[in-house]
């Protein structure tokens, strides 16, 4: 199993699309906050998913077009500024039209962000696995998207989700919109499922004979693993959302159980220590600078006497 790392003289965008198109299958790990894009980089994932489900849940606020582009942006831009890893963001369906996508790849590339992801669904959107409208955008008015996006961008990766299989719409129009993506530019696809089993994107990638690498998201098909995508092909896997729903759990359990005990005690072995959270801060590299240009000034004002 391969890793892809990206080499420092190398932009963001650039390592991206290298990982992309490298033998092996790309790991991102999904995050909505500097801390958790940094936990995922300190556990070697390749990149970083900017959530548009954790970031919206981070804001108490349903994954639903409820925060508008520069609160996203924000987000993103965050966690591309926190780590060396490139970030893949969450664009939804591009917050509006295609002025809307054209202005959104501008700013999301002048912030430092590696790529960004937008899926075919009507704006506003609901989120893939929640009941409720799933309607598709017109598929000339998405491929108009597309390539506004491409030909506006310096280098950004311009990433295709499909959304068809989520909407029950088919394999078919899954592939034909796949076509229609790869000629309008797109970098690469993203084809979503929210069966339990890997089948339809096992399938979707088999009939898919075009030339761009195919991206999944492995929610609910949890099963499967990295091996069994790299053989079939696939060039990225990412992981949402589990860091998001392993901290809710931990946190409630331990607010519960404080307030059940009335003291912090019982649960202190749990918790990550306080230097942890200070090493995750880089509060050693402040104090590391803070000390050197400390010196650095004495040692001038000595010398101008």
């Amino acid at each position: 199993m391969t890793t892809h790392q990206p080499s420092a003289p190398m932009g963001a965008a650039q390592a991206l699309r290298a990982s992309l198109k490298s033998p092996g299958l790309t790991r991102v790990m999904g995050a909505h906050n500097p801390l958790s894009a940094r936990l995922a980089e300190e556990a070697g994932f390749d990149a970083v998913w900017s959530s548009g489900l954790e970031i919206s849940a981070a804001a108490g606020v349903p994954d639903a077009n409820i925060l508008a582009l520069p609160e996203c942006l924000e987000a993103a831009a965050g966690l591309a500024n926190a780590v060396a890893l490139p970030v893949l963001a969450d664009c939804d369906s591009g917050f509006g039209n295609v002025n809307n996508v054209i202005h959104m790849v501008q700013t999301y590339e002048a912030r430092g962000l590696a790529g960004v992801c937008i899926e075919d669904k009507q704006f506003p959107k609901l989120n893939s696995f929640v009941e409720g409208n799933q309607d598709l955008a017109p598929l000339d008015d998405f491929a108009g998207k597309i390539r506004a996006a491409t030909e506006m961008r310096k280098d950004l990766v311009v990433v295709a989700r499909l959304e068809a299989l989520i909407s029950g719409k088919g394999m078919d129009e899954a592939l034909r919109r796949a076509e229609v993506y790869e000629r309008a530019g797109a970098d690469a696809l993203l084809i979503h499922s929210k069966l339990t089993e890997p089948d339809e994107v096992f399938a979707f990638r088999e009939a898919y004979d075009g030339d761009l690498p195919v991206v999944v998201v492995p929610t609910t098909y949890n099963q499967v693993t990295v091996g069994e995508l790299e053989e079939r092909g696939f060039a990225m896997a990412i992981y949402a959302n589990q860091a998001l729903r392993s901290s809710l759990r931990a946190m409630r359990e331990t607010l519960s159980r404080i307030m059940r005990d009335g003291t912090t005690r019982h649960v202190e072995e749990e918790l990550a220590s306080l230097k942890e959270i200070f090493d995750l801060q880089r509060v050693p590299q402040m104090l590391e600078r803070q000390a050197r240009y400390e010196e650095l000034g004495r040692d001038l004002a000595e010398a101008g006497r």
